[in-house]
């Protein structure tokens, strides 16, 4: 799939990852329609993009606005909004399925109305639930989500998969591992960094010590892996896994926010957490992902989950510096 030269379609482009790719699309000569209502991504984000000739933005609800006219020439459709937040599946349980899984829906069926052949969607390793290999591999099965934002995840790639096949689309998902950097607006960084800004003696960690072990990746490594695995994959339904080679636990994580602040002697108050320990309902204890199927395309991470956690820390507060 070409991402050099095209014009190209990004759904929650004032998001996170989707602002970071917006920049990055923007640079390799390709002219980028981007569409956000805003309610969770931010109009700062694109502040460089604005600025360009080869940039539109169109302010809109996913779930009721026309689509057509974004659709108009584009050849490349990068669907990047969603609801990412875990937790909220459980006090409605009708979000992911409506800002994750119909819209995801909507965006196909425009596409195949106005003739969008490619398509880019980031996935999630809560797809695999629990799984019981690791480093978990894009074959693993089955797919056991365990929260209604991998459930609404897994859908989505389904539905792709479906429209990929019926419609003659091609499509690459990505399986990221936890993603972290510049731009990001809610994580367990942010969690810590807020609360020993207002109490630098004590942090309350969710969960049972020492907390659930994870891979996380730069958000620098994701754009590269990302960039490059959609321009080499092959299959019409390609999916690749997007990690680090290690995993870090929630205490080492807190140790690391605890130095960069510059702090000593911070009392950890574990909450013992729900369900043998989890964070929160939805939790997954443990994840890994291979990432062989990606470097054999020539990608390889330049973090570590800790340094990736580190440079995040950092960003963090230069960015929100009292």
């Amino acid at each position: 799939m070409r991402l050099k030269g095209r014009r190209i379609l990004i759904t929650g482009c004032g998001g996170f990852i989707g602002s970071h790719l917006t920049d990055r699309l923007l640079a390799c000569d390709n002219v980028v329609v981007g569409i956000d209502d805003f309610s969770a991504g931010k109009r700062g984000f694109l502040k460089k993009a604005i600025s360009r000739p080869d940039f539109r933005l169109i302010e809109g609800d996913l779930l009721s606005m026309s689509l057509d006219g974004a659709f108009k020439d584009v050849d490349v459709l990068c669907h990047f909004a969603a609801n990412p937040d875990v937790r909220i599946g459980i006090s409605d349980t009708s979000v992911h399925f409506r800002q994750n899984l119909e819209v995801t829906y909507r965006l196909l069926e425009a596409a195949k109305r106005t003739g969008v052949k490619d398509v880019v969607f980031p996935s999630t390793s809560t797809v695999y639930g629990e799984a019981s290999v690791m480093p978990t591999t894009e074959t693993y099965g089955p797919l056991i989500p365990i929260s209604m934002y991998g459930a609404s995840k897994l859908g989505c790639e389904a539905l792709i998969s479906a429209y990929c096949h019926a419609f003659d689309l091609n499509s690459v998902i990505f399986r990221f591992a936890n993603v972290v950097g510049s731009r990001s607006t809610h994580n367990v960084l942010h969690d810590f960094v807020g609360k020993l800004r207002e109490n630098p003696k004590e942090l309350e960690i969710l969960g049972a010590e020492p907390g659930t072990s994870k891979s996380y990746i730069h958000i620098i490594d994701c754009l590269d892996g990302m960039l490059l695995g959609a321009e080499k994959g092959r299959k019409q339904v390609e999916i690749l896994n997007v990690g680090s080679r290690d995993r870090i636990e929630v205490r080492e994580i807190a140790d690391i926010v605890v130095q960069e602040l510059g702090l000593k002697s911070v009392r950890y108050n574990w909450t013992g957490g729900v369900m043998n320990g989890r964070g929160w309902i939805g939790d997954v204890r443990e994840m890994l992902l291979s990432i062989d199927k990606l470097e054999g395309l020539g990608w390889k991470p330049r973090f570590s989950s800790a340094e990736a956690i580190r440079a995040a820390v950092r960003e963090i507060l230069s960015e929100n510096s009292p």
